[in-house]
């Protein structure tokens, strides 16, 4: 079962990858951790990747799509794969298609967590993070004992400038201009399969469970 998971910053797309790994012993392949895998062994795209990276400039499409047509030839990946992170954009869908019609695979599913802009606006702005051992909190899904004091080291907590309002908004207005073609894309496709990410970890993945177990007519 080949799986590409879809959502905006704060749907929880990692806590139900990281589900969907458990449940179907998928690999799941971030565009992230590839990269960093590709440096720290030294390949020749990890090489390259490594020239922007350093400059803290975006590796080029070419090298990602080359990575990642490295990792889905992994033998861990024979049975299967959920790639989170990536495509991004429809130039990224249709090389990414490139690479899995030359290696003779396709996708089977593209889960899309959807969630109400002020929803997400709500989680993500209420992270507060400590300004003494870095501790992680939320003022609506856990909160500290003690208002503003971490529960750890009695340092402040501070809401990360990235964390704000005004980012946020701005961070998802980006998502939905890069990925709004994109999932028209996969809809073109009949690969998209839209789940509403708004409840329990658990509930959310009920409709996932729901989608990936569903027996062909």
């Amino acid at each position: 079962m080949n799986l590409i998971l879809l959502g905006p910053p704060g749907a929880g797309k990692g806590t139900q990858a990281q589900m969907i790994v458990d449940r179907y012993h998928l690999p799941q392949i971030s565009t992230g951790d590839i990269l960093r895998a590709a440096v720290k062994e030294g390949t020749s795209l990890g090489k390259q990747a490594k020239t922007f990276m350093d400059r803290g400039q975006l590796v080029p499409d070419e090298v990602v799509i080359g990575i990642i047509d490295e990792r889905l030839r992994a033998s861990d990946c024979k049975t299967g794969f959920i790639l989170d992170g990536f495509p991004r954009t429809n130039p990224q869908a249709e090389a990414f298609q490139a690479i899995l019609t030359k290696i003779g695979k396709s996708v089977d599913h593209v889960i899309n967590i959807e969630v109400d802009p002020e929803e997400l606006v709500r989680r993500l702005t209420g992270r507060r993070t400590c300004n003494n051992c870095g501790g992680m909190f939320h003022i609506l899904f856990h909160p500290p004992k003690k208002e503003g004091v971490c529960d750890r080291c009695g340092g402040t907590l501070y809401q990360r400038e990235d964390d704000g309002e005004e980012t946020i908004r701005t961070r998802l207005k980006e998502y939905e201009k890069q990925t709004a073609p994109l999932i028209q894309y996969y809809q073109n496709k009949k690969l998209l399969r839209s789940i509403w990410g708004v409840g329990g970890q658990n509930q959310i993945f009920e409709q996932i469970i729901r989608v990936l177990d569903a027996k062909p007519v």
